[in-house]
């Protein structure tokens, strides 16, 4: 498992996302498609509520089915090439750091009208009137936030349940990012399709937080900077709106020495949102840092997959 784990990363590395014909278009459809038939046409909690669960269902089953059938199906060596393709199929991490990347280059070269156009990629704030602070802290809370949601927590459940479970995850995670917000239209439509995201990664978000405590950036004071990152971590992470976000987001932040959070412009609204992290406020170099967290994190990760495989063995 370890080897499938390397190898997955590895081509995520050379090739990153398909350009084309990536399963979580398909699946983007598929889901856009149950939400047209089934959101009901009159405002009633319960009805919106059912509907959720019955287009839940509806997207989960008939791709469960055969993924369960055809792991237990195929073996040996085809087995490993499926599991490495539907591994790497279900990580994002050269995505979520070129994506950054596209950020932090017009940022540095203070082109900050590029910049603004591309977090609007990463982020669903408002950015017409961002600075290069609140650019800076946008693509950090990015970074930090979809480092667990799209690396992390898939290799967790494939550790845990292979080839279904990553498969199953992304499922679950595309059905939140779709419908798992509290606005008019999903606050019941989209409610189990938030909570049963919740509970898929409420122990990689964890698993997440102490990973990036122990990744700090500055090793010579890495007493401190872990030490800051549990205890942002442990006091801040429960405030946020998010039961995993923030946990994730006030350990990367505290990890960073910097201040995420403190709220954005939706929708033409300022929402308020609690201070993460301790230290000075988001600059452009702290992008950069934010990803090298997220490499240094990926290395502990391995590091305690191997050692798990080796005394399991």
């Amino acid at each position: 498992m370890w080897l499938i784990i390397i190898i997955s990363l590895l081509v995520d590395q050379v090739w990153g996302e398909p350009r084309r014909f990536h399963p979580l278009v398909g699946l983007g459809r598929w889901i856009t498609s149950i939400e047209k038939r089934f959101y009901p046409s009159k405002q009633d909690n319960n009805a919106a509520l059912i509907a959720g669960l019955t287009g839940w269902l509806l997207a989960v089953i008939p791709i469960m089915l055969p993924v369960v059938w055809i792991d237990h199906l195929v073996d040996g060596v085809w087995h490993g090439l499926l599991a490495i393709l539907t591994l790497y199929l279900a990580i994002g991490r050269k995505s979520l750091v070129e994506h950054a990347h596209r950020v932090y280059l017009p940022l540095s070269k203070g082109d900050i009208t590029q910049a603004r156009q591309q977090v609007a990629m990463l982020v669903s704030r408002d950015t017409d009137q961002l600075n290069t602070s609140d650019i800076s802290r946008a693509t950090c809370e990015s970074v930090l936030e979809n480092g667990s949601d799209a690396l992390f927590a898939a290799l967790f459940w494939f550790v845990v349940a292979g080839i279904p479970g990553v498969v199953l995850y992304r499922i679950v995670n595309t059905l939140d990012a779709m419908w798992g917000y509290r606005s008019e239209r999903y606050l019941y439509f989209g409610r189990v399709a938030a909570r049963i995201d919740d509970v898929m990664n409420w122990i990689p978000a964890r698993l997440t937080a102490l990973s990036y405590a122990l990744a700090g950036l500055h090793w010579q004071t890495s007493k401190n900077t872990c030490r800051a990152a549990l205890q942002c971590w442990w006091k801040q992470g429960r405030s946020w709106k998010s039961p995993n976000a923030g946990p994730v987001m006030a350990a990367g932040a505290g990890a960073l020495g910097i201040r995420l959070g403190g709220g954005g412009i939706y929708h033409g609204r300022h929402v308020a949102s609690p201070v993460l992290g301790i230290g000075r406020t988001a600059s452009t170099a702290d992008i950069q840092h934010a990803c090298t967290l997220i490499q240094r994190a990926t290395l502990i990760w391995l590091a305690a997959l191997l050692i798990i495989t080796w005394v399991l063995s």
